[in-house]
């Protein structure tokens, strides 16, 4: 039969790619609603800015620790295994949050939920990248990333309509939400164990001449790797994208965890309001994220699609706190959105064109522990400037400044690494 490598294409996005945003979805929902929790938690548990970021951020400490473990488990026990006993797991800690009484209880529980969750994002651009070409690395990596955005365009609203009804039982409005949004992550996590395939030859609504195209011509030919290539670890190309990841990501986190509290504090809002506002940022960081991953693929230029986005982030995110809630405000809020998540959906095709075959779990996975130690120290950085300076107009700064900082970097990794043609594989 003819292989036409759009069918196929087309076939790895709506079987493999889409179902992947919706576990995504459902893991970064975790650090949604505990930001809506807090409207009511902080208050009824005596929590204090600076003890709530440290409980939001500490998420990350186990997150971190849970990445490599959890990618080499993925690598010796398949993906369907993995990803459904990682998201029965984190549904489990998740629920349990809403039994907690002091601090660190919530600490705790938050780490072992990061522990659960810490390699779903490696892992999954590991995985999909047996199911991708290289010049489809950008859409089809940013895609899972779709799921942050979506899952606050959904679960703001969700988690504050959640504490406006009467919660059962007599639990408080924050204890019913967290409880009524771990449970379908217990079903979709069985669901996962019979659904997702391994690798391309398991593939059944591949034909054969497909599966073997496929796995000739994917990104990440697993198959061609004996081992894992711990030396890309020395490589300074991978902590450079580690640092421009931690910048990147380090917006989405001051937002995600801080953004409903800000809204409050300007507007007065109820939690319903609050999910609905609290949206607009994430509705154009997916739309961002979508739209410059497919173009930056169709161009194949990397570099300014990661670093123009980043600075229009921080120039609207200064915009919209300075200008406050009204129209113009709503409209530079979304703006800042668009284009943190369209510097996000260019990014892992940058790192992920040098990694060859076996360094390419090794090299993904420490890129994203780099990233992911934003959400360890941005949150608690944001509680104490707040609890000091009284506010967010430094916190707004901050978050600002490290998304100018990431231009800069995307501007040495070109000069440094990519200078040379063709490039270099990291070995």
């Amino acid at each position: 039969m003819a292989i036409t490598p759009v069918a196929i294409s087309r076939k790895v996005l709506w079987r493999l790619a889409l179902p992947t945003i919706l576990f995504m979805l459902l893991s970064a929902l975790d650090r949604v609603n505990i930001s809506f929790a807090a409207l009511q938690m902080n208050g009824e548990l005596g929590f204090t800015p600076s003890q709530y970021g440290f409980g939001a951020g500490v998420l990350f400490l186990g997150f971190l620790g849970g990445q490599y473990p959890s990618v080499l488990l993925l690598q010796r026990i398949g993906m369907h295994r993995w990803i459904a006993l990682s998201a029965i797991v984190w549904a489990l800690c998740a629920a349990a949050i809403a039994f907690i009484h002091r601090p660190l209880q919530f600490y705790l529980l938050r780490i072992v939920l990061g522990l659960a969750e810490g390699g779903l994002a490696p892992g999954i651009v590991l995985y999909l990248s047996q199911f991708a070409t290289d010049r489809e690395r950008a859409t089809t990596f940013a895609l899972p990333m779709l799921a942050i955005p979506a899952s606050i365009i959904i679960g703001g609203p969700l988690s504050g309509w959640l504490m406006s009804i009467g919660a059962p039982m007599g639990l408080a409005s924050w204890r019913w939400m967290l409880i009524a949004e771990s449970l379908p992550t217990v079903a979709f996590g069985i669901a996962a164990w019979f659904y997702f395939p391994d690798r391309p030859v398991e593939v059944r609504w591949l034909a054969t001449e497909e599966r073997d195209w496929l796995a000739r011509h994917a990104a990440n030919r697993t198959d061609t790797a004996s081992r894992n290539d711990w030396r890309v670890l020395g490589q300074p190309v991978v902590w450079s994208s580690a640092l421009l990841w931690f910048c990147l990501l380090a917006g989405s986190y001051g937002i995600i965890f801080w953004l409903p509290q800000m809204i409050h504090q300007l507007a007065g809002a109820t939690p319903l309001q609050i999910g609905f506002i609290n949206a607009l940022p994430w509705l154009g960081a997916m739309l961002g994220t979508y739209f410059n991953s497919r173009h930056a693929d169709r161009t194949g230029e990397r570099f300014l699609h990661i670093s123009v986005p980043a600075l229009v982030a921080a120039v609207c995110m200064l915009g919209a706190f300075y200008v406050g809630s009204g129209v113009t405000g709503l409209a530079l809020l979304f703006v800042a959105g668009l284009g943190l998540g369209a510097a996000q959906g260019a990014f892992w095709a940058l790192p992920t064109a040098l990694f060859t075959p076996a360094t390419f779990a090794v090299g993904a996975v420490a890129i994203n522990i780099g990233g992911s130690s934003g959400g360890l120290i941005v949150p608690h950085l944001i509680g104490i400037v707040r609890e000091h300076s009284g506010g967010f107009a430094v916190p707004t700064v901050v978050i600002a400044a490290t998304m100018v900082l990431a231009a800069m970097l995307v501007i040495f990794i070109r000069r440094t690494f990519f200078a040379s043609t063709p490039q270099p594989h990291l070995t």
